[in-house]
């Protein structure tokens, strides 16, 4: 027998789920069941098109027994693919996805938190520990003779051993805790059963002692019964008219091991060229892993309801990476491989379509049911922005769907409704992109147009950087980025001709002191409070942007250089006109400059020499 530890990530989740922070301590058999169907899922598809198992003796099917008389034991048994020693090590000893590790990087120790954050990452296997002292599992995999025997008391790592088992498959036992026994009833598993898995595409035997009774109320005869408990009927495959909100919400718990409802669902059933069924579900919460590049892909490949993969990234868009589901075909080859899914063109209509139907449906929930559209762009804004810069051919619907922050509308706004409220003379829409909402809306930069009242959108996502200037005009009106030197189109009426020659020798001074720092200096017209502000020219990338470039191992933005506007009304600035000392001049320009760089979340490069000329500053004044 060998002795392993577990990774530190399962530890963590083990001691979570040992301390029950899970709601509903019964979806460890749902979990269970769940981990049975999927091997049967993937133990069938070989027989179908793996010629090495053509001749597979494969009875497809889900047993639960438990121990009635001491209620100690409760026994899930599967005739799948089974697990040899390495795949044991590797699915019940360790985690590789980093999306876990995010998604423990965000415990907090609040155990109403943190249960929630359970269900939206579902643990599977481990939630037997919820309810058992000692989990025994022994598994045999398919054309494999050695079966082999991992135990856990889900504290103190793990043993694995070689063991014995009859066929193929795995077998899980539960040896309960005192907290666990109740579930070891025919009532309660049928129950859980019905309530979770009844649609689980195997069928699910629950077995136990049937009793009868005279009319003394005495046992005259115990039979060990054999039931099926769940209809073992693709849900998918069924009329939308007969299937209830309930089935759907239970069937969407089952494939996405999220124990929230979802946010909503979309079933399709296709006929004619091509013959296929799509049933998707959105998540209330994005998925921990959704911004990691090996997230787990949400949606399975079903064949004519044979099981193909659910780790193929091809069957959704990636920016629709939050959607869960199923897509099931009566057109492609059962033997379809993963290369095959890449160039598949019956796929690629299928997905072509699903998508089409997913941002329709997007679109009516924003007009019908704003409120869940507003759950829904809290959690899943940010994707839908990438698909913009990804998925052009539906652009303009896309357009449509993403919201923005605004400095006039509370909440989140279209650029349609932007658009309504654009000033009868406004030539462009405005937006500043940079970190952190806070300083977006009290950037400099912003004083003249909110003096105007011309409304700017507040895009501080990172990915805006990228994506919103890409969007060029909105129904035929540009876009403008008030970070941007050419920003000022409708602001020029402001500009004094007169202030501007005024304060040419200044602008010099200025130039002079700074010298390579800055591209250029110029007098602004869009300052009215703060004394200066940076702007990038119209060609080069933004200060965010050049951060962004840098974090991903770009050196080669350094001699982007910002371009500095002062404000001529300044007294700051005007101060500058009246003297001669130049050392004074050096630093009051480096400090406009540093201090238009700190307001922008840009690091000024000698902090300390910052300080030492804001103390000769100071004391001058």
């Amino acid at each position: 027998m060998a002795k392993h530890e577990f990774q530190t990530e399962v530890s963590q989740l083990l001691d979570l789920i040992i301390h029950s922070l899970y709601s509903h301590r019964e979806i460890f058999i749902r979990e269970l069941i769940s981990n049975a169907s999927d091997a049967l899922d993937k133990l069938k598809y070989l027989t179908l098109a793996d010629e090495s198992f053509k001749d597979f003796n494969f009875d497809p099917r889900i047993d639960i027994s438990f121990d009635e008389e001491n209620q100690n034991t409760i026994t899930i048994a599967d005739t799948g693919i089974g697990m040899n020693e390495q795949d044991l090590n590797e699915q019940l000893g360790t985690i590789a996805r980093s999306g876990t590790k995010n998604f423990l990087s965000q415990l907090s120790g609040d155990s109403k938190k943190d249960s929630n954050l359970i269900g939206r990452f579902g643990v599977g296997f481990y939630s037997a520990f919820m309810v058992a002292d000692r989990v025994e599992v022994i598994s045999r995999k398919a054309g494999e003779e050695q079966a082999w025997r991992w135990t856990s008391d889900g504290r103190s790592g793990y043993d694995l051993e070689p063991a014995e088992r009859d066929g193929h498959g795995t077998t899980v036992t539960l040896f309960l805790s005192d907290d666990g026994k109740e579930f070891a009833s025919r009532w309660q598993i049928q129950d859980v059963v019905k309530k979770y898995s009844d649609h689980i595409a195997f069928p699910i035997y629950l077995y136990y002692t049937k009793k009868e009774y005279d009319d003394q109320g005495k046992v005259t005869s115990e039979d060990l019964t054999e039931e099926q408990v769940n209809s073992a009927s693709a849900l998918w495959k069924r009329s939308k008219s007969e299937l209830t909100e309930e089935d759907y919400n239970e069937f969407y718990k089952t494939i996405s091991h999220d124990d929230n409802d979802p946010l909503l669902y979309l079933h399709t059933q296709a006929e004619g060229t091509l013959e296929y069924t799509t049933l998707f579900y959105v998540p209330q919460q994005a998925p921990l892993d959704m911004y990691y590049a090996d997230y787990q892909p949400g949606v399975k490949l079903y064949v004519k309801r044979v099981f193909i993969t659910d780790d193929a990234k091809e069957l959704m868009p990636t920016y629709l990476r939050f959607v869960r589901g199923i897509i099931d075909s009566e057109d492609l080859p059962l033997n379809v491989s993963r290369e095959m899914l890449q160039q598949n063109r019956v796929l690629a209509n299928i997905r072509q379509a699903s998508v089409k139907k997913l941002l329709g449906e997007f679109a009516r929930i924003a007009k019908d049911e704003p409120e869940k559209y507003k759950t829904f762009v809290e959690q899943f804004n940010r994707p839908l922005k990438e698909g913009l810069y990804s998925d052009f051919t539906n652009r303009d619907q896309l357009l449509e769907l993403i919201r923005f922050k605004s400095t006039k509308a509370d909440g989140y706004t279209s650029l349609a409704e932007y658009k309504e409220r654009m000033l009868p003379d406004q030539k462009a829409i405005y937006f500043i992109t940079g970190e952190g909402e806070n300083t977006l809306r009290n950037s400099p930069l912003l004083e003249a147009y909110k003096k105007r009242d011309i409304e700017v959108l507040i895009a501080d996502d990172d990915i805006d950087e990228v994506v919103v200037p890409t969007i060029g005009t909105y129904e035929e009106t540009e876009l403008k980025s008030v970070n941007r030197s050419d920003a000022g189109e409708d602001l020029q009426a402001e500009k004094d001709e007169q202030k501007e020659q005024d304060l040419g020798p200044v602008v010099e001074k200025i130039k002079k002191a700074l010298g390579d720092r800055v591209k250029d200096v110029k007098v602004s017209v869009r300052l009215s409070d703060s004394p200066s502000c940076i702007v990038v020219d119209e060609n080069d990338p933004t200060m965010k942007m050049q951060q962004l470039l840098k974090a991903m191992g770009q050196t080669d933005t350094s001699e982007v250089k910002p371009i500095l506007e002062i404000n001529p009304d300044h007294e700051l600035v005007k101060r500058l006109k009246t003297t001669e000392d130049e050392s004074y001049v050096e630093d009051m320009s480096v400090l406009l400059l540093d201090q238009a760089l700190l307001v922008e979340n840009v690091p000024i490069k000698e902090p300390a020499e910052f300080v030492r000329r804001m103390n000769r500053v100071l004391e001058r004044a």
